[in-house]
């Protein structure tokens, strides 16, 4: 199974999740926004230092639908460019924002070489009003090999204080998986 975290680096969320995957000895895919890197170089950088796959979620957090095709091209290329100059790493996989995919947004990213992908289960991390529990909960559920496991490491585009809930339900989450010794968890 695969952990994959959207919409950092964040300066409190990144760092929390990356000390949990640290101590468990996991690594994880994080799909980073543009914009984002920008703000916090470094930290897209240690990402790729500690061994986790960087991938690209674009440069801004729009919707692929809501925007043209020649717009989805540009972001595209000003996400992998930020990337790549800050991490040191071309991306090679591609996660849309809100996991929606347009014609136009799924050829560019595979013209540009992306892989695309999606999730199999998810937290729902980013809600307000949910829990550390409610988190894992979601997660765990029927979870299975080749499973996809989609988090949040950051709040910039959800709710405030969500990547702290997120960090803490990560801990719940290791922590059962080496109870049931489920299988291995692997970056893309």
């Amino acid at each position: 199974m695969a952990l994959t975290f959207d919409d950092g680096p964040h300066p409190e969320g990144t760092p929390a999740v990356l000390e949990v995957l640290d101590g468990a000895g996991i690594k994880a895919t994080f799909f980073l926004v543009g914009e984002q890197v920008e703000r916090r170089p470094a930290l897209a950088a240690e990402i790729a230092a500690r061994g986790h796959v960087v991938a690209l979620h674009g440069y801004r957090h729009r919707p692929q639908p809501a925007l043209r095709g020649r717009a989805v091209e540009d972001d595209l290329a000003r996400g992998a460019t930020a990337i790549a100059e800050a991490a040191g790493v071309k991306p090679v996989w591609h996660r849309p924002p809100y996991g929606l995919y347009s014609p136009a947004g799924l050829e560019a990213a595979r013209a540009r070489g992306l892989k695309p992908l999606l999730w199999s289960r998810w937290g729902k991390d980013w809600r307000r009003l949910t829990t550390p529990e409610r988190i894992a909960g979601r997660v765990l559920r029927d979870l299975g090999a080749g499973d996809v496991i989609l988090l949040h490491d950051a709040d910039f585009y959800s709710a405030k204080g969500s990547h702290a809930r997120t960090a803490e339900a990560l801990k719940l989450i290791v922590r059962e998986l080496k109870r049931q010794k489920t299988g291995t968890v692997l970056p893309l």
